[in-house]
């Protein structure tokens, strides 16, 4: 893997059986930590994964490529409504389990940083699953911190997961 070209890029149409293959993965791998249920996934249309992962003014989803595999992604979603538009959500971060602890993680996270100050955006917010420190460490070491808790924010069967709400300032 060290000898591997890595590159991150925005997601386009072309990558939505990619998306869609590794979204499912995800939810395979961390069914507490993503919300659509592998059904629910599994059940969507090539034109939905296509609208989930189109760029726009409004959102955008980088993927991390080795060579021409998907291996990692990250989305990046802003609501339109001019008094919420300073901030966006990250969501569905996730590397692939052979290239965890290899930095793709970081790399993606710089990336889509980067993409939301280019965007004059003065925040981003995340929740990240509470039994999940490892990614945690991951979003403080990029500058999140921690600002909410909110118990019982998935339910997996008779199961409930608790969430932390974290927050980046850009404008700091």
């Amino acid at each position: 893997m060290d000898n591997v070209q890595l590159v991150i890029k925005p997601l386009t149409s072309n990558d939505a059986p990619a998306f869609k293959a590794l979204r499912l993965k995800a939810i395979l791998d961390s069914p507490a930590a993503l919300w659509p249920t592998y059904e629910e996934e599994a059940g969507l249309t090539p034109q939905a994964i296509i609208e989930r992962i189109r760029h726009n003014e409004h959102q955008i989803v980088f993927g991390a490529f080795s060579g021409l595999e998907l291996i990692g992604i990250v989305g990046l979603r802003r609501e339109p409504l001019a008094q919420v538009a300073h901030r966006a959500m990250l969501w569905g971060v996730f590397v692939d389990t052979a290239w965890r602890g290899s930095g793709v993680a970081r790399k993606l996270l710089d990336t889509t940083v980067a993409h939301a100050r280019e965007m004059k955006l003065l925040q981003l917010h995340l929740a990240v699953h509470t039994e999940n420190p490892r990614a945690e460490g991951l979003y403080r070491s990029v500058g999140f911190e921690r600002y909410g808790f909110e118990p019982r924010a998935i339910r997996i069967g008779d199961r409930f997961y608790d969430e932390h709400r974290m927050m980046l300032r850009l404008d700091d």
